[in-house]
């Protein structure tokens, strides 16, 4: 992929921060999705792909990490649209679940691409 500035070409589109990729790839490391790089939020979109629901537990468990910072990253993705939380109660005992949606899975599938055309960018 060729990126260039300032150039005008029919076939040139923008991405964030001013770069513009000739052959309409996306491949520059400003256009990846910051909702879902961050670590642990793709950790939690990732899990819930292969997995058609996890509660809170079961995704913290899988992910070994705290209880403060699943519920944070889990609430910024489901803010996105990227993941659903349904609240009840099993008896008295709280279960939250959660699950990827379509808009989550198409985000992830898209920052897969835009990754593999990173490394393909660099790898040469």
């Amino acid at each position: 992929m060729k990126v260039v500035r300032g150039e005008s070409a029919s076939a040139k589109s923008a991405t964030p921060g001013g770069l513009t990729s000739v052959d309409g790839d996306m491949a520059g490391p400003l256009a990846l999705d910051r909702v879902i790089h961050e670590r642990i939020r793709l950790a939690i979109v990732s899990t819930l792909a292969v997995h058609e629901m996890l509660t809170f537990t079961e995704l913290r468990s899988v992910l070994e990490t705290s209880d403060g910072n699943l519920s944070v990253h889990a609430r910024k993705l489901e803010d996105a649209g990227y993941v659903s939380c349904k609240k009840s109660f099993d008896g008295r005992i709280p279960r939250t679940e959660y699950r990827i949606t379509a808009a989550g899975r198409r985000a992830l599938e898209q920052y897969l691409s835009h990754m593999e055309a990173l490394i393909r960018r660099v790898g040469g």
